[in-house]
């Protein structure tokens, strides 16, 4: 019996050129960081790919014509792409894009679990360290989150990545349970809670 499960259906994408010669050098400046935050593919300088996604296209849309007013010129068109091996060797970098992303929060992560190890083996598990770490936590997370919004074809280091800042929570957790103990005079337990966090970080 045919099988008659559809094919997923592909992604458009905007083919962006932007050229800010003729604007101010904040322009440039702006463009660029611009399309890098929604995560665009460059194919040459100026040229570059976006899956053209009502969002997306929005954002695009404003940006260009923010260039056109600082006398820069822009243009926005959609692509449909068909070759199949063409349209997953684009995927395959923009996901390359993402996981590179992905890694340096996996490869930095451990330095905040290492961080309140340390403190909590010194005792000084104190309230002033836990907001320190918690203002981390959060730069973590708002990192993820903007890794996240841009990337459009589920890269594979995503779990990872998630799971490495779900690391840095427990532990923080941890080691705010061992400030909360410190502050209502209990015994010193900086060993106890030493390994505890330990035992949240599963790579030591």
């Amino acid at each position: 019996m045919k099988d008659e499960r559809a094919e997923p259906e592909r992604d458009r994408f905007l083919l962006v050129s932007a050229s800010t010669a003729a604007a101010p050098p904040a322009t440039r400046v702006r463009v660029w960081r611009k399309l890098r935050s929604l995560g665009a593919l460059y194919l040459q300088q100026s040229v570059c790919l976006l899956p053209a996604r009502e969002p997306v296209r929005r954002q695009v849309q404003r940006l260009l014509a923010s260039v056109r007013a600082d006398g820069g010129t822009a243009r926005s068109l959609t692509v449909t792409v068909d070759d199949a091996a063409e349209y997953a060797g684009l995927v395959a970098e923009f996901n390359a894009e993402r996981d590179a992303e992905y890694a340096e929060v996996v490869e930095r992560a451990p330095q905040l679990l290492a961080e309140l190890e340390a403190e909590t083996a010194r005792g000084r598990a104190t309230y002033a360290e836990v907001e320190e770490s918690e203002a981390d936590l959060d730069r973590f997370d708002k990192w993820l989150a903007k890794i996240a919004a841009r990337d459009y074809f589920a890269a594979g280091g995503g779990p990872a990545a998630r799971q490495a800042v779900d690391r840095c929570r427990a532990a923080l957790a941890a080691f705010e349970d061992a400030a909360i103990a410190a502050q209502a005079g209990e015994p010193a337990a900086g060993p106890q809670a030493s390994a505890r966090l330990r035992a949240v970080d599963g790579t030591r």
